[in-house]
């Protein structure tokens, strides 16, 4: 039990103590800052965001359909807010795990299923970034060599990860567990790797993710401060890179680490890069835990508990009917 709890506890207090940490540092600097802030693009901030998690639905729901699993805009989307929603509160993305019981209970889908529509998801947040960030570092001063390793780094990881994915095609085996990974592979080529999946979630993984440097960038214009939109973007490649090393839930410190450290390096001053960082990372949590609550009356009652024990660490594929 004590365990089960200190996997939960000691990251949310180290996620904290970061937070605090980067506040503290620019504390008189930051109070200024928020008295001339524009607070109308706040709220501009939040409706770009509602909008980016329906796109997100949307992609996610033309990942199911190439697996054969057909699903509402709706379900898609309550299904992926509730299991980020679980993301921010349980360490390593086990979060998104719910979404294999989600789809079992709602759509009849296969573990299996599920499973491979998280990795092709996945794949496709990841190769996107990397491409934006690749794209964005020559109009980058002062770029650190650990950025750019960072970025071909995940490049590299997706294109070995695409020449995996087609040799798999290859593997036969009469073990049963073997028999299920294969499965999931082969699957995992058919949503991803096919004309239609590369072309279409290629294009709306881009608008996802330009969406989301739209986000950031309004916070930025909250504050008076006027950063190219490619810098912006090579803070958000960076921070979602490091936010993928699941340090903390959700990625909360690390990413606003890296954020303010992509746009001081870039210039902006220290407590406006401090500010954007933080409000960023925090309308994005606001409307994805928003969207997490509205999501249990779409689902019942069953998600409460299925959302209970996922923070418990105690979730099994046997529960699920």
């Amino acid at each position: 039990m004590i365990k089960k709890a200190m996997t939960i506890v000691f990251p949310t207090i180290l996620a904290v103590g970061i937070i605090a940490f980067m506040l503290y540092r620019v504390w008189d600097d930051l109070l200024i800052a928020v008295q001339n802030a524009v607070w109308s693009y706040l709220i501009l901030a939040v409706f770009i965001c509602v909008g980016a998690w329906f796109l997100r639905g949307f992609r996610y729901r033309s990942i199911l359909a190439s697996l054969s699993v057909t699903v509402s805009l709706w379900l898609s989307t309550a299904c992926i807010y509730l299991s980020q929603t679980a993301n921010l509160m349980v360490p390593a993305r086990l979060g998104d795990l719910i979404r294999l019981f989600i789809l079992k209970q709602e759509a009849d889908a296969t573990y299996t299923n599920g499973l491979s529509s998280l990795v092709v998801e996945r794949f496709f947040d990841i190769v996107t970034i990397a491409l934006l960030g690749a794209l964005a570092l020559p109009f980058v001063l002062n770029v650190p060599d650990w950025f750019i390793t960072v970025i071909y780094v995940a490049l590299g990881l997706c294109g070995l990860f695409v020449i995996f994915i087609i040799s798999a095609g290859r593997l036969h085996s009469e073990n049963r567990y073997m028999h299920v990974i294969i499965d999931l592979l082969n699957q995992v080529k058919a949503a991803s790797l096919s004309a239609k999946g590369i072309l279409g979630l290629s294009a709306l993984s881009i608008l996802i993710w330009v969406t989301d440097v739209l986000i950031c960038y309004v916070v930025a214009l909250m504050f008076g401060a006027t950063i190219p939109f490619v810098v912006v973007t090579l803070a958000i490649v960076i921070g979602n890179l490091v936010k993928a090393v699941p340090v903390t839930p959700g990625g909360v410190g690390t990413y606003e680490v890296a954020v303010a450290l992509t746009l001081t390096l870039a210039g902006v001053d220290p407590a406006i890069a401090t500010l954007i960082a933080v409000i960023d990372h925090l309308v994005k949590n606001g409307v994805t835990v928003a969207g997490g609550v509205v999501s249990l009356y779409v689902f019942g009652d069953w998600a409460v508990s299925l959302l209970r024990r996922a923070f418990s660490h105690s979730l099994d594929v046997s529960e699920v009917k």
